[in-house]
């Protein structure tokens, strides 16, 4: 089932919505999840806008508006960010430039206050290019690192041809070194107006009174007449074929196909076709089970004049990829020839409308909800696609798939594991990483110090309701009504490296894996379809979960439990499964990031501890269905798990469902111990990885302490962390960045578990300055020991911490996440309050006195990965 139309539009009425006189756009949305507010500026201008010969030129004004305006400094608004909560950030896409802050909803007024000042104040001075002008310049060679980014470059370059949309919005490094200051301000001044911007404001605010505010921030600025806005034509291109090289531990291969943009008549039509395609009763992910890939998808990412389909499917190292590449261009022709089952486009039009309701459980997904629908789809609100969404047919959907999926017009992308020296290292897109931390005290604007002077601990939490049934599995409910819709996530406290049998590492993988293929009553294929009913979702294994719609959480929980409690591990599934992991494992084991991974594990523990326990080819190949049988008889107890419910849904309700379906779950035999021991401290060493396709060594100096979660001086170290090497106003960016230019980012951080802990120190440096970075961190280290930190720094640490702690409520995943996470350390419920008090209640010397005695400097291990030689 689905939600009707009119009761998805009914959840989005409460917003308020107005235009104002200078043609600003302004929407409220009130969501009362947490005591949070999230700001985002939509400017209507992104890279298809930039001047000829200068791509990337919105990507360079996004990182120059986070270097101060009229009324806040750079400096000034790096300070203002870490006091409130530290959660902001900016992208560009092809169309648009948005810059969002969240914070806590007392500091609006402050939001609305820079985002205006911003708007038409930047400063935009030659000074400030020059000095970001680096940094942009080391993202873009950080992200050129990646094959994906670069196959992605040259994808767009085809399939957009001609077209503004052919330049990624990402930029060049030769565009940027003849970029100045000059045409940054003639691009500012002609996009980033009023009249072509949008203001979202998102959470626990009063309607009426913030569109109070906002015109009296924002209705003094005058609009301005705009350039003519891009257009984007498509032209055909040829079939041909990119090849790419990688050190991933699998290769992939694509096929890309051009598709409608967001405001085309056709969107709706095209999404509902991808998500056809990809669907788990599809054809294309069939290839999966049936042992001819390790994995398959199809996405679909539109701008607002076009759009591009892309197939993807991967493979084992060493595996000539021509077989699978044959399965996914036959898959691909037979839905041209004769279409999609209607089954999945009816799955797909529910999930559709259904994930519209899901957005408002999480005020950032709400927020990015009525940014795509109002930018990029042209529409007034979400709700407009609900419309849109339930007009489309399966002859529409079959129709537009035999115009698009043309192997004439097909782009072939295939990226291959290599032993090459060189290699393109394979990395994902880190966070960008704009405001640059003051070096010095910043005093702040009047306006602006009134905000943040007086620091409160923030409102006390409300915890769930907590039932423990008699099997010994324990439930925690926390009711929340923002939408019609309730999210389920459950946890089995297990220890793969102690409870695997010996030399058969990789069980517990087998086990998890096989849940895919149904209950001993649904098989794969009616699992996903009684799923797909309800348009709902749900995943067993260790950690399972569920999101249903209000009404349909009964039968979505009966769906879950007879796949948790009665899997089906079919035989012939078990020996798809080991094939395809034995073929999987040699490229992984020999990958570069799973080696720096493996050395950073031997530097903090000693050679026969369980935790370097490894997954094999040979202890895969030597496990049987029998083997996950018992696996999954002694590992999956009701006496080790919890469940969370937060949603739409009363206590009693989730308890009686819960225990109506997981009831009758029995334990077998003694309750096994899952807490890996105590061990002893680590000494200092030095381990090298060599990666040739990277640019820059990644490096990691890092220590095991002689402590798990129960450390009486956990919240000290917490504090002290936050000062040292957390966000952008740390002491490890201010010298490893700001002061000396070794390292783009660096950071610190302790891990915990209920017998372990561990210190690291994280920094991207050239080879030449890996040593002068890590003397420069360890310097910071043993100053953190040795002198209080200062009352400015000490504050400003509080401020942050305590501020951004509603944001860690914010949507249905992070309450659950908190609470599983607390279990899973034998913490309490009401630890983030606990936490808040002695956050609060910090001195000086308390940090540097925990610094002392948990930390040592002398013992740090160095783990180095990049092009420094082995």
């Amino acid at each position: 089932m689905a939600l009707p139309a009119a009761e998805a539009a009914t959840a989005m009425d409460s917003a308020v919505r107005a235009t104002l006189p200078n043609g600003l756009r302004v929407v409220i949305v009130p969501d009362r999840l947490a005591p949070v507010v999230q700001t985002q500026v939509i400017y209507l201008a992104g890279s298809a806008a930039a001047p000829d010969g200068f791509p990337g030129t919105a990507h360079a004004l996004e990182h120059m508006m986070f270097n101060g305006a009229r009324q806040l400094g750079r400096d000034q608004l790096s300070t203002l960010s870490a006091r409130i909560g530290n959660n902001n950030n900016a992208f560009t896409t092809e169309d648009t430039t948005q810059f969002y802050f969240q914070a806590p909803a007392q500091n609006l007024d402050l939001l609305l206050h820079l985002e205006a000042d911003r708007m038409r104040g930047a400063l935009l001075s030659e000074a400030d290019w020059d000095h970001e002008r680096g940094a942009i310049e080391q993202e873009v060679s950080r992200d050129l690192s990646s094959p994906i980014e670069r196959y992605l470059v040259q994808q767009n370059a085809i399939l957009f041809a001609g077209t503004p949309y052919e330049h990624d919005a990402l930029g060049t490094r030769p565009s940027f070194e003849k970029t100045d200051a000059h045409l940054l301000r003639r691009f500012y001044d002609a996009w980033y107006q009023p009249n072509n911007a949008i203001l979202l404001i998102v959470g626990d605010v009063d309607p009426q009174s913030t569109l109070a505010r906002v015109k009296e921030q924002f209705g003094s600025l005058p609009g301005h007449p705009l350039p003519p806005a891009p257009t984007v034509k498509l032209r055909p291109f040829q079939a041909q074929t990119i090849h790419l090289d990688s050190d991933l531990g699998a290769g992939f291969l694509t096929i890309a196909f051009q598709m409608p943009g967001a405001r085309d008549p056709d969107y709706a039509t095209a999404q509902i076709l991808a998500d056809a395609l990809g669907s788990q009763r599809g054809a294309l992910f069939a290839l999966v089970p049936q042992g001819k890939a390790l994995q398959t998808e199809f996405d679909y990412s539109a701008c607002a004049q076009a759009g591009s389909g892309v197939a993807l499917a991967a493979f084992p190292k060493g595996q000539d990829p021509k077989a699978l590449l044959a399965s996914v261009r036959a898959v691909l022709a037979d839905i041209r020839a004769h279409g999609v089952p209607s089954a999945l486009v009816d799955a797909a039009r529910r999930k559709e409308i259904a994930n519209l309701e899901f957005n408002a459980d999480s005020i950032t997904d709400l927020t990015e909800s009525w940014a795509t629908a109002m930018s990029l789809n042209g529409l007034d609100s979400p709700a407009g696609l609900v419309q849109a969404f339930q007009r489309v047919t399966p002859e529409q959907v079959n129709a537009l798939a035999a115009r698009l999926l043309d192997p004439d017009h097909a782009l072939t992308g295939i990226l291959t594991p290599t032993d090459s020296p060189n290699p393109a290292a394979m990395q994902g897109k880190a966070a960008e990483n704009f405001i640059t931390p003051p070096n010095h005290p910043v005093q702040l604007p009047e306006w602006a110090q009134k905000e943040i002077s007086a620091l409160n601990l923030p409102p006390a939490t409300t915890l769930p309701t907590a039932y423990t049934l008699p099997n010994g599995l324990h439930i925690l409910v926390q009711p929340e009504h923002v939408s019609h819709t309730v999210k389920l996530f459950g946890l089995i406290r297990h220890n793969d490296d102690l409870q695997q049998p010996k030399g058969k590492e990789g069980v517990a993988r087998l086990t998890s894996q096989l849940f895919l293929f149904g209950s001993k009553t649904r098989d794969r294929l009616t699992l996903a379809a009684d799923l797909d009913a309800l348009a709902a979702e749900a995943a067993a294994g260790p950690s399972f979960s569920m999101s249903s719609l209000t009404p349909a959480f009964d039968r979505t929980l009966s769906i879950l439990a007879d796949n948790e409690l009665h899997p089906a591990f079919p035989a012939q599934a078990f020996a798809v499964l080991q094939h395809q992991t034995v073929s999987e494992l040699p490229g992984v084991l020999q990958s570069p990031g799973y080696r720096f991974q493996r050395a950073s594990l031997h530097a903090l523990n000693q050679p026969t501890d369980p935790s370097l326990r490894e997954v094999s080819p040979q202890s895969v190949s030597g496990a049987t269905l029998a083997d996950v049988q018992d696996y999954y008889r002694h590992t999956y107890r009701p006496d080790l798990t919890t469940i969370v419910v937060v949603g739409d849904i009363a206590p009693e309700q989730a308890r009686d469902a819960i225990a109506r379906e997981f009831g009758g779950w029995k334990a077998e035999g003694p309750k096994p111990v899952v807490d890996l021991p105590q061990r002893p401290l680590s000494k200092s060493a030095a381990i090298t990885v060599p990666d040739g396709g990277r640019l820059q060594d990644e490096v990691y100096l890092l220590e095991n302490v002689g402590s798990g979660i129960g450390n009486p001086d956990r919240y000290a170290l917490a504090v002290g962390n936050e000062i040292l090497g957390s966000g952008f106003a740390s002491r490890l960016m201010q010298d490893l960045r700001v002061r000396t230019g070794y390292a783009y980012s660096a950071e610190s951080a302790f891990e915990w578990s209920r017998q372990r802990g561990a210190f690291l120190m994280a920094f991207g440096a050239d080879p030449n300055k890996v040593h002068l970075a890590r003397t420069a961190a360890i310097g910071e280290l043993k100053t953190m020991q040795s002198q209080p930190v200062s009352a400015d720094e000490l504050a400003s640490a509080k401020a942050s911490m305590l501020r951004g702690m509603p944001m860690s409520r914010a949507s249905f995943d992070d309450l659950a996440g908190l609470y599983l996470s607390y279990v899973n350390l034998g913490l309490p419920l009401d630890e983030q309050d606990r936490k808040a008090r002695a956050i609060f209640a910090m001195t000086p010397d308390a940090v540097s006195k925990a610094y002392r005695q948990w930390v040592r400097p002398q013992d740090l291990s160095q783990i180095v990965r990049g092009p420094t030689p082995g």
